[in-house]
């Protein structure tokens, strides 16, 4: 069967019977698992047409829906078992969000049409063979970090993001929601964090090395009805989405619209625009009581309206050199008995993961907020290679692999100047298709701190939807299954086979109009220029 990702076993007896969707079909949706319903009914109805109302029909007639506590505690709370012959359909699930992946497998076995918007033709038989499928992941963490600061991504293009996650089996949305080139969500007692911080005048064409410019403003933001509907729309696909709060550093769009926020004794933060540049912006935050306060405001609403565990604070690149000159970060050092610049940093960090702490929530951050310390609940997203990651889980920390040399996918997919953002790392799709999240040198007890992983996009270079969806698929397909699926030592994957069911899901993409990378290489209209047309070899910037 060419199911992605693919199932922990299954099997598939072509017959003359079988399961066929019709006008009489029916869902019989027993307690727990409404929003699967609701999920066959609005998504496959529409697709095939068919009514697919409550109730429990005959033999033959059915999709049984239901959460069951063996399956539970045999495949957890994501698992689900699909059985399919000609007497009916049953998804049953360890708990809501088993069912509804196994409904999204259903999806699947019913063919590409399954995934349009209306009928393609009425004449269509919905046919499902007779299948058997137990299922589970292998990662309770199955996510994507998605930029939205350097490009914005309007409200739509990110709900449109969250089915293409559930389809691929994905539970995680990363919200990169504030940087340098723009503050992408709406602070009710800071207004100016999106009437000055949500809008840069210029954006530089390319990569940091090009000299063209684009003279169009560029921004937007997401209001607090915004957020929550995304939000919504994510819980409904068992998706969580974990915010991002960018802090000390990456953080001119905030002194822009806040100038008392930066180191105003070293530099004149009043003439600071928020900033149109890629790279690592030297401007940080000041290590104030008063930047404190600031954002701890700014994090009780990201609270009020992100439920996620964890709320991520970046803590990554963060330059010094303004907080050496500094007399008033000097002082800040000295009084709390510092070594240095880099325990400021650490300084900052531990006062937000106490802060959190102290609200039932969890910080997550870069691995750079290993230095100095963390409270045992703080997790990290290590995206410096493995080592980040490796050093925390043996800590006692949870870790997210997401390092940036496997799983960065902003990174170009082939060598040569053909590729549009022929940035970073080649990674192909057999590449991440071989990606293991982890390390062979973790021992049991810290390999169990591996939470999951995630594949991270950054969008300096993408200025649009269809350069996201050129740079994600199909190497997202690879990933989410490298997630989800039990599969066995790098070398010893089956990418042939993979490859093979990728021809199916190909057309799945095309169903759901997704400008993926065709194997053969990009299409005449995806070579458009993105970058100056030679490779930029190396670290993109990042977060």
């Amino acid at each position: 069967m060419d199911v992605i990702p693919a199932p922990r076993s299954g099997s598939t007896i072509e017959s003359l019977d079988a399961f066929v969707l019709d006008e009489t079909t029916v869902v019989d949706a027993g307690p727990g698992t409404e929003g699967a319903a609701r999920f066959l009914w609005a998504d496959l109805g529409a697709a095939t047409g068919l009514p697919l109302p409550p109730g429990s029909g005959a033999d033959g007639e059915t999709i049984r829906l239901r959460i069951d506590p063996a399956d539970a505690g045999h495949l957890g709370p994501e698992g689900y078992k699909l059985y399919a012959s000609v007497d009916g359909i049953a998804v049953h699930g360890g708990g809501a969000a088993g069912v509804f992946w196994g409904v999204q497998t259903l999806r699947q076995l019913l063919g590409p049409a399954a995934y349009r918007r209306a009928p393609v033709r009425r004449d269509t038989r919905w046919v499902v063979a007779d299948t058997f499928i137990e299922d589970a992941p292998r990662f309770a963490w199955r996510g994507l970090m998605l930029d939205v600061s350097r490009h914005f991504m309007p409200k739509d293009d990110v709900l449109r993001r969250l089915d293409l996650l559930a389809a691929h089996k994905l539970n995680v949305l990363h919200l990169h929601l504030t940087d340098d080139q723009g503050w992408r969500i709406e602070i009710e007692r800071h207004p100016r964090l999106t009437e000055v911080g949500a809008w840069r005048s210029r954006t530089k064409h390319g990569h940091r090395a090009s000299p063209l410019w684009d003279d169009t403003p560029h921004g937007g933001y997401y209001t607090h009805d915004d957020i929550r509907e995304i939000v919504a729309y994510a819980t409904e696909r068992h998706i969580t989405v974990v915010p991002e709060i960018d802090i000390p550093g990456h953080s001119q769009a905030a002194i822009a619209a806040y100038p008392e926020l930066g180191n105003t004794d070293v530099v004149d933060t009043t003439s600071l625009t928020v900033w149109d540049n890629w790279g690592v912006s030297p401007n940080v935050l000041a290590p104030t009581d008063s930047t404190l306060r600031f954002y701890e405001g700014v994090l009780e609403e990201v609270l009020d309206l992100f439920p996620s565990e964890f709320v991520h604070i970046g803590g990554d690149e963060c330059p010094k050199d303004q907080w050496k000159k500094s007399r008033a970060a000097q002082a800040r050092i000295e009084e709390l008995g510092l070594a240095g610049e880099d325990e400021l940093q650490s300084w900052f960090i531990r006062h937000f993961d106490r802060w959190l702490a102290d609200r039932g929530r969890r910080l997550i951050g870069w691995d750079e907020i290993l230095g100095g310390g963390l409270a045992p609940g703080a997790a990290v997203s290590s995206w410096r290679g493995y080592q980040g990651g490796i050093a925390a889980a043996e800590a006692g920390h949870d870790v997210v692999m997401c390092p940036q040399q496997q799983v960065y996918l902003d990174h170009r997919q082939a060598a040569g100047d053909d590729e549009p953002m022929p940035i970073g790392y080649v990674r192909t799709l057999e590449d991440v298709y071989r990606f293991e999240p982890v390390p062979p040198s973790l021992g049991p007890e810290a390999a169990a701190r591996v939470l999951g992983t995630q594949a991270n996009v950054w969008t300096e270079v993408m200025q649009d939807r269809s350069r996201v969806d050129y740079q994600l698929f199909p190497r997202l397909a690879a990933f989410a299954e490298v997630a989800w699926s039990a599969l066995p030592a790098p070398a010893e994957r089956d990418f042939a086979g993979f490859e093979r069911r990728m021809a199916t899901h190909y057309a799945r993409l095309d169903a759901l109009g997704v400008d993926y990378r065709p194997p053969g290489g990009p299409r005449p209209w995806q070579r458009r220029p993105g970058v100056l047309g030679r490779p930029i070899e190396g670290t993109p910037p990042n977060v």
